[in-house]
């Protein structure tokens, strides 16, 4: 009797899910590295910070005595800050920052959050990365623009630059493009993804899923190449910094002109949960996200790009106002959110919270919901309707001329 091989009847989402595994794309076919000049796309790159990060030793309200009776240790004395206007200033190591504000190229958006604000980091980023607060949803906010602004599925056309993929790309009809070291892209994976791709003979049979996983196989190959091929020929002389935070490795995709539109960056490992001794280590985080974000905004200029590209900058959640007494901060709610790009209107949107009024837990009540800065983003610059994407009518700001 002949026994059929375990993997002769896989369905084209079970070969999509074991390509998600090893982080690349599945679509067909791969488009040549180069594209036309000519007719260039928007592009979206969301930076996570995360593990909290402490938006008012960010963004410093230089001129509220509440911030220094509540923070009398750790407050940044205001002849310290990074002013950029007669209210607030940034954080001394964030030069890049102060100049993307006052060339007009930043947009900073107040008092971010969400109702019953969680906070515990896990399940807050989920909210953010799903856009779907105090509920369970399984694709991600950025996959679900994917699939509705590319539905013919282009390849490439999602990126996340990561160890491993986030929810917030997680995508019902995408598969995202994930990888870490362009140079051992496509290399990772679990054993039984491996298999599929390294012997698509393995799936037994003749059949339409073997022939459909030849040619997803020889698709991923060409993806991988491609990746490491930008990365290969890239050079640049912008300075971005310590850490990159791979916005380098962006800007060499879109140097090559893959048909990437989408793509998602992050500090790891919880990098700006700082309980204890903040003020060294946040200052040190702070340059990093500043030196990387505005040399990455230099490239796009240098490459005659800066047109085509959007920056959004968030945390899951911000820190509580009041010091502890380790001289950090603990767990809080509300803040900011970043839009940066020279197609951006800079300035200042929504309401900054009350530090004279703080909820019961003493921390700031959030005056903006999240949603709002997505759908200004989704609707004024990549131009789709956010109403479905995001399970609801968030007023949009105006970030866009």
């Amino acid at each position: 009797m002949e026994h059929a091989h375990p993997h002769a009847n896989a369905t084209r989402r079970d070969l999509l899910k074991a390509l998600g595994a090893l982080g690349i794309s599945a679509g067909l076919p791969i488009p040549p590295a180069r594209a036309a000049a000519s007719g260039a796309k928007r592009i979206l790159v969301v930076v996570e910070m995360s593990g909290a990060n402490d938006g008012l030793n960010t963004l410093v309200p230089y001129t509220d005595d509440a911030y220094y009776r509540l923070r009398p240790r750790i407050g940044l004395r205001a002849d310290k800050v990074r002013k950029i206007d007669d209210r607030y200033g940034f954080n001394p190591g964030m030069l890049g920052f102060e100049r993307l504000y006052k060339d007009g190229k930043m947009a900073i958006v107040h008092g971010c959050g969400y109702p019953q604000q969680s906070l515990s980091h896990s399940q807050s980023m989920a909210y953010w990365h799903t856009a779907v607060p105090n509920a369970g949803e399984r694709y991600g906010w950025l996959g679900r623009v994917a699939d509705a602004i590319d539905p013919q599925l282009t390849p490439n056309f999602l990126v996340n630059i990561d160890e491993r993929q986030s929810l917030a790309v997680q995508s019902e009809h995408h598969v995202p493009v994930v990888f870490d070291d362009p140079e051992r892209f496509a290399r990772k994976g679990l054993l039984q993804s491996r298999l599929l791709l390294d012997n698509p003979a393995a799936a037994g049979g003749s059949n339409l899923s073997r022939t459909y996983l030849d040619k997803v196989a020889a698709s991923a190959g060409e993806a991988s190449q491609l990746v490491r091929a930008a990365w290969d020929g890239y050079k640049t002389p912008v300075d971005y910094g310590i850490r990159p935070l791979d916005l380098n490795k962006v800007a060499a995709m879109i140097n090559a002109e893959l048909p990437s539109q989408l793509f998602y960056v992050s500090f790891r490992h919880n990098a700006f949960d700082t309980h204890v001794q903040q003020n060294e280590q946040h200052g040190r985080l702070l340059s990093y996200a500043s030196d990387a974000i505005s040399g990455f905004m230099r490239d796009m200029e240098r490459i005659g790009r800066a047109d085509d590209v959007t920056v959004l900058v968030f945390s899951e959640f911000g820190r509580r106002v009041a010091e502890n007494t380790s001289l950090g901060t603990d767990h809080g709610t509300a803040n900011h959110m970043y839009v940066i790009g020279k197609p951006v209107k800079g300035g200042h949107y929504g309401d900054a919270p009350l530090l004279t009024d703080l909820d019961d837990g003493g921390n700031l009540k959030f005056t903006t919901d999240f949603r709002r800065v997505y759908a200004s983003v989704i609707e004024g610059w990549l131009g789709h309707d956010s109403k479905v994407l995001l399970g609801g009518d968030f007023t949009t700001f105006p970030l866009y001329s």
